[in-house]
Parts: structure tokens; C-alpha cells; sequence
């Protein structure tokens, strides 16, 4: 059964006829009050997100007579996946986001396990300008779920046009050398018989982002996923295809693999290696996610990296790089 064919169907407003009277919360989309918000409020379907391979709904939580933007993926509507358990994206999308908190870099917004219109289901904070705005009218459908026609190893993309934002940070450029402020991740094929890379920002929320890919194992990092705000931040989305056993690192952010991690980055995983130690509050958060094997090589991955003091370097076992990339 597909994924839309699991859940109900029934038409749904858009954000454009459905805009609640509620005025909306100003923490950031990753501050712990938008977390307990989406945990506690009322979430409510305004739309569907087209184009994903999952059922991916935008909604709105409200409570104590505020709201907060969301996407919803209900459990019911996750495509199943021939190398990972059915029905397990959303708590992975949880348990990134917990691993993100606990770097105190906040990359990965508010995420939450909570019920909602369509069952159990992963509730995170948007990002970016909302389905139905005057500006973005074509976001979100008023239609039913998401109609799941995409490569069954794909995990959900979220809102396209806010995603856009991400391709900022990466670029084809021709010739064999990266520029200044850019580092390389592969040579492409541009159809023209010239060498050209494809290179992303030599940034430094980026090359945070790409040390939390490697604690969790990242298989979809694609230019789609990086939300930049116009305030600075930078924010990462779709992390349910992460924290498998095997090493399954697939990332557009290889520009730094091989090269010594920051002097922050060391201590931050320090850091982490004894917040996921057992007993600890957030190992005991993360059994509640994800498997006691997957929880085990999480650890292992940090300690690795505390060990090596560098980057990861593509292990050959798996393909690299993400397709198609963005």
C-alpha cells in the first residue's frame, strides 16, 4: 500500500484560507520553547507539501493563543524503505534534531514525536516563508497527502521553494580548482567537455553541519535540505534516513573530508561522546528512538571521530554523493 493510500482521503485548506487569528511565536525555530510548544499545542493540517516522496502535511500548532508553523509527517504516510524498519523516519528525524540540541549549534529545527490528525508522526518547526503567502502561493496544494512517486530511497523533501535558499551555498564552477571561499566536492559532467566541479561554501555553519552528518550517519545530505535565513542562521532539514548501523554517509559536504576538525568541533564531540555515554539523560532519550544497535554505533562514529581528530573520508562502500543533489 502506498504512502498516500494510508491515510485517509479527504481534501485539506491551504495556509492562504485557513491563516489562524492567533498571533504567531517569535523564538527562533530551534529554541526549546518552540520545541515544548509543538509538543503541547494543537497541530492542525493547512496543506500539503507537493513533491515529496513521503507524506509531508504543513500545519500549525496553537497554543496559550499562539502558533507555530510546522511540517507534519505522520508515521502512516512514510514509504517503506528496503534498508531501513518500517515506520521508524519520523523518531530518526527526532533523535537528529536531539543530537543537534545537545551541540548547542541548533542546525536541525524544533522536532518533536507527538499525534496528530493522521496518527503518529514527526512535528518540526518551518523554516522560511509559509505555504499560501502572497509571495509563495504554489507551496502548498489543497489537496490530499503527498502521492509518494519518488525513488524509494529517498527520504521526504520538505517545501521547495524555501529549500531553494541552500543552492546559495553551492555551485558548478569550471576548471579544476575551487576558488576562494569555496571547497570542492567532485568533478561533473556539464555535457560541454570542459572540467567543471561542484563545490559548496567554505562556511563554517556548513562544516558544523557536516560533523552532526557524520555522528548520525547522514544518507541524504542534499543542497535542498540547507535552509540559510536571512538573520544568519542556517538551518538543515530531512534526517530520516540517518543513524543506521551501517555506514551509510552519503553528503554533498565533502569538501573538508580528510582535513583536521576545528579546535570547537574536537571539543564538541567530546562533549557529546560523554552526553550519549549510558545513563546519560540523552542516551536514555535516544533508546527511546532509535535501536540499542544504532544507539551503540552512534557511539562508536563519535568515538571515531574523537580518535582521528579529522573529517571522514567516503568510505567506497556507498555512494558519496546524493542523487539527484539538490
Amino acid at each position: 500500500m502506498s504512502a498516500a493510500e494510508r491515510l485517509p482521503a479527504r481534501r485539506m485548506n491551504t495556509a492562504a484560507d485557513s491563516a489562524s487569528s492567533h498571533g504567531e511565536l517569535t523564538a527562533s525555530p530551534a529554541a526549546e520553547e518552540t520545541r515544548r510548544h509543538l509538543q503541547a499545542g494543537t497541530l492542525s493540517v493547512r496543506g500539503r507539501i507537493p513533491h515529496a516522496s513521503n507524506a509531508v502535511l504543513f500545519g500549525e500548532v496553537e497554543h496559550e493563543g499562539r502558533t507555530v508553523p510546522c511540517v507534519y509527517k505522520p508515521v502512516a504516510g512514510e514509504r517503506p524503505l528496503w534498508d531501513f524498519p518500517d515506520g521508524t523516519l519520523a523518531q530518526r528525524e527526532v533523535a537528529a534534531y536531539e543530537i543537534s540540541r545537545a551541540t548547542g549549534w541548533d542546525l536541525i529545527p524544533a522536532t518533536v514525536l507527538r499525534e496528530g490528525p493522521y496518527g503518529e508522526g514527526m512535528c518540526q518547526a518551518w523554516v522560511g516563508q509559509v505555504p499560501g503567502a502572497a509571495s509563495d502561493e504554489a507551496s502548498a496544494e489543497d489537496a490530499g497527502p503527498a502521492d509518494g512517486d519518488a525513488d524509494a530511497d529517498e527520504d521526504d523533501d520538505q517545501e521547495e521553494s524555501d529549500a531553494a535558499g541552500g543552492l546559495d551555498l553551492l555551485a558548478i564552477v569550471e576548471g579544476d580548482v575551487p576558488g576562494e571561499g569555496w571547497k570542492a566536492v567532485g568533478h561533473v559532467d556539464t555535457g560541454d567537455e570542459r572540467p567543471s566541479l561542484l563545490v559548496h561554501a567554505d562556511d563554517e555553519r556548513l562544516r558544523r553541519l557536516a560533523v552532526i552528518d557524520a555522528v548520525i550517519n547522514n544518507g541524504d545530505r542534499k543542497g535542498g535540505h540547507l535552509l540559510p535565513v536571512p538573520e544568519g542562521q542556517l538551518y538543515a532539514i530531512d534526517h530520516g534516513v540517518s543513524f543506521h548501523v551501517d555506514d551509510k554517509l552519503r553528503t554533498l559536504l565533502w569538501g573538508w573530508a580528510g582535513e583536521e576538525l576545528t579546535a570547537e568541533a574536537a571539543a564538541t564531540l567530546r562533549g557529546l561522546s560523554s552526553a550519549v555515554a549510558d545513563g546519560a539523560p540523552l542516551a536514555d532519550r535516544l533508546s527511546e528512538l532509535i535501536t540499542p544497535a544504532e544507539l551503540e554505533a552512534l557511539r562508536k562514529r563519535i568515538h571515531a571521530l574523537c580518535r582521528s581528530g579529522r573529517h571522514p573520508l567516503p568510505s567506497g562502500d556507498w555512494p558519496a554523493i546524493p542523487w539527484p543533489p539538490v
